[in-house]
C-alpha cells in the first residue's frame, strides 16, 4: 500500500509547505478543486479525487468525495485481514493522512448578514431567500464525512483540521512514527470541530424558524484564551466567544495596553458594557464586583466621567470604566488620578493614550460598536447540572408607556431622571434600588434580601445628595416602608413596576408625602 494524504482545505494557511513536507516524506497527495490547483501551481504532483473514485465530480461539486473508494481507504482497519483483503481485491489504497477544513459557514453567515444589515445571530430570521440559499450552499457535507471517518479510525489515520497542527504532524510523520496520544488529540479536535460546525448550522436553521427552545440545545463557542485562573486563584478558567456575535461585545475588543484580562475583569467589563448600551448620550459606567458604583450621562464624556466618579469616589477604586465616546485628554488626566483596572471605549485620543499608558497596571480596550444598543437574543446561565436560557432583558420605555398613579405629577426633569434610573436598576443585582439626580446615580442599594434594606443601603451611601433625587426599584413594593424611607431621604419621585396586591398602600403613602409615583408594568429582577 502506498502512503497517501488527502488534502482539501478552505483555509489554505500553510498548506503548501505542509503538502511539500508530506511529499518529501513519501506521501502521494490526493486533492480536490482549488486546493489541487494551488498545489499543482506550486510544483507538486497531485492525484485528482476523480482518479481515485473513478467517478466525476457532479451536482455542481456537491458530490466529490462521498464515495466508497475514499471512505474504504479511510475506515479500513489495517490490522484486520478481511479489511485489507477487500482493498486488494478492489484495487483500493489506504489513506493515511486527511487534511480538511470546512466550507466557511460562519463567514458566509456573517457576510450575508452584513450585506443585508443584519448584526448578530438574532437577526438571521430576517435574511432574504437569496441569502438563505447562499448560506445553505456553504454547508459542507463531504468534508465532515471524511473527517469523521478518519477520526474514528484515528489509530491508523492522522486527521488534521487545524493549520496550527501542521508543524507537529509533519515532524512526527517525517520521523516515521506518530504517537497514539497525538492521533487521539487530532481526532478529538476533529469531533469538536465538526460538532461545533453542525451546531452552528442547527442554530441557523432554528433561528430561521424562530424556534427558541429546541428539544436538544447545541451552542457554538470558540476558545478565545485560557485564563491565568478563575474567580479565585485555585480555580482554572477559560474565555470563549460566541461565533455569531462579532461586534460590540467584549470578545471583539482590542487590548492596546496592559496585562491580560482576568476572569473577574472579563465578567465585570461585560456588565459595564451591557449597562452602557442602555444609553445613547455620552455616558460613563463604573463597575465594581459586577455591580455599578456610578453611572452618568452628560453632554460630553469628560463631564460624564466626573459625575460618575463623584457618585461613589470610594468604590470606583480598582473598578472598571466603560465609556461610549472617545476618551479625550482631559478625561484621561482625571482617570489617571485614581487606580482603575480597565478602561474600555470606542477610541482614545493619542494624548489620552500617552497619559494612560504611563500607568503600568491599567488595561486599555478599544471596542468598535460599544455604543450599539443591546440586541435581542438569549442569555445562557449555568446552573449545577444544567443551563438556564432566557431572552435578553432589553425592555425599554417611552414616557407614553409609563402610568402616573399619584396626585403629584413628575416634572419633565424628574421623568428624564426616572427613565435613567430605571435603566440602571435593570443591571443591579436584586433586590435593587437606585437613586439618581441630573442623569447621575447618587445612591445604589445592591443585592439585598428585602427591599427596605436595599432602600436603606441606597440612602446610607447617598445622603445628602439624595435631596431632590428620584428613586427606581427593580420590582414592586410589598409595603409602604420604602416610600416612607425615601421621603425622609428627600426623594421626590419614584419609578417601579407595580403589580403588588399592596400597590395602593404605596401609592397612598406617596400622596400623603407629596411624592410622584410612576409604574412601568414590568419587573426587572437580575440574579
Amino acid at each position: 500500500m502506498r502512503k497517501r494524504a488527502l488534502i482539501s482545505v478552505s483555509d489554505k494557511t500553510g498548506v503548501v509547505a505542509f503538502a511539500k513536507g508530506l511529499a518529501k516524506a513519501g506521501y502521494e497527495i490526493i486533492s480536490t478543486g482549488g486546493t489541487a490547483k494551488l498545489l499543482e501551481n506550486e510544483g507538486l504532483k497531485v492525484l485528482a479525487i476523480s482518479d481515485v473514485t473513478k467517478f466525476p465530480e457532479c451536482l455542481d461539486g456537491r458530490v466529490k468525495t462521498l464515495h466508497p473508494n475514499i471512505h474504504a481507504g479511510l475506515l479500513s482497519v489495517r490490522d484486520n485481514a478481511g479489511h485489507m483483503d477487500f482493498l486488494k481485491k478492489h484495487k483500493l489504497n489506504t489513506i493515511d493522512v486527511v487534511v480538511v477544513n470546512l466550507y466557511p459557514f460562519k463567514d458566509t453567515l456573517i457576510k450575508e448578514g452584513a450585506a443585508e444589515g443584519v448584526v448578530g445571530g438574532a437577526g438571521l430570521l430576517s435574511l432574504s431567500e437569496n441569502a438563505h440559499n447562499n448560506i445553505i450552499e456553504n454547508i459542507d457535507i463531504g468534508g465532515p464525512a471524511m473527517l469523521r471517518s478518519s477520526a474514528k479510525n484515528y489509530k491508523y489515520v492522522a486527521a488534521v483540521v487545524d493549520p496550527k497542527d501542521y508543524e507537529m504532524v509533519l515532524k512526527e510523520l517525517s520521523e516515521g512514527v506518530m504517537g497514539d496520544e497525538t492521533r487521539l488529540y487530532l481526532a478529538s479536535k476533529v469531533f469538536s470541530h465538526t460538532a461545533g460546525y453542525d451546531s452552528l448550522v442547527a442554530q441557523y436553521m432554528l433561528k430561521k424558524q424562530d424556534i427558541k427552545y429546541p428539544k436538544t440545545l447545541t451552542l457554538t463557542y470558540n476558545l478565545k484564551e485560557v485564563l491565568r485562573y478563575g474567580e479565585n486563584p485555585h480555580q482554572s478558567a477559560a474565555f470563549y466567544e460566541n461565533v455569531l456575535e462579532t461586534t460590540g461585545t467584549l470578545p471583539a475588543a482590542r487590548q492596546i495596553h496592559g496585562k491580560e484580562l482576568s476572569f473577574n475583569n472579563i465578567n465585570d467589563t461585560t456588565g459595564a458594557i451591557e449597562l452602557l448600551k442602555e444609553f445613547s448620550r455620552p455616558t460613563v459606567v463604573a463597575i465594581k464586583h459586577a455591580n455599578a458604583c456610578g453611572v452618568s450621562s452628560a453632554d460630553d464624556i469628560f463631564t460624564a466621567f466626573n459625575n460618575t466618579y463623584k457618585a461613589d469616589p470610594v468604590s470606583i477604586f480598582g473598578g472598571i470604566i466603560a465609556a461610549n465616546r472617545k476618551i479625550c485628554k482631559r478625561t484621561a488626566e482625571k482617570i489617571s488620578e485614581i487606580f482603575v483596572e480597565i478602561v474600555v471605549a470606542p477610541s482614545f485620543e493619542s494624548a489620552a493614550l500617552d497619559i494612560l499608558k504611563k500607568k503600568k497596571n491599567i488595561r486599555l480596550l478599544v471596542l468598535d460598536g460599544i455604543e450599539q444598543p443591546l440586541k435581542a437574543g438569549q442569555r445562557v446561565q449555568n446552573v449545577y447540572g444544567g443551563l438556564l436560557l432566557q431572552d435578553n432583558d432589553i425592555e425599554n420605555y417611552s414616557q407614553e408607556d409609563l402610568q402616573i398613579v399619584t396626585k403629584k405629577k413628575p416634572t419633565a426633569k424628574q421623568l428624564e431622571d426616572l427613565e435613567f434610573a430605571f435603566k440602571v436598576v435593570k443591571h443591579i443585582k436584586s433586590n435593587a434600588i437606585v437613586f439618581a439626580n441630573n442623569l447621575t446615580t447618587v445612591g445604589i442599594g445592591i443585592g439585598q434580601t428585602n427591599r427596605i434594606w436595599a432602600t436603606e443601603l441606597a440612602i446610607k451611601h447617598s445622603l445628602p445628595t439624595s435631596k431632590g433625587a428620584v428613586m427606581a426599584s427593580d420590582a414592586f413594593f410589598p409595603f409602604p416602608d420604602c416610600v416612607e424611607a425615601a421621603a425622609k431621604a428627600g426623594i421626590k419621585a419614584i419609578i417601579q413596576p407595580g403589580g403588588s396586591q399592596n400597590d395602593k398602600l404605596s401609592i397612598d403613602k406617596c400622596d400623603e408625602l407629596g411624592i410622584a409615583m410612576v409604574l412601568t408594568g414590568k419587573r426587572h429582577f437580575r440574579h
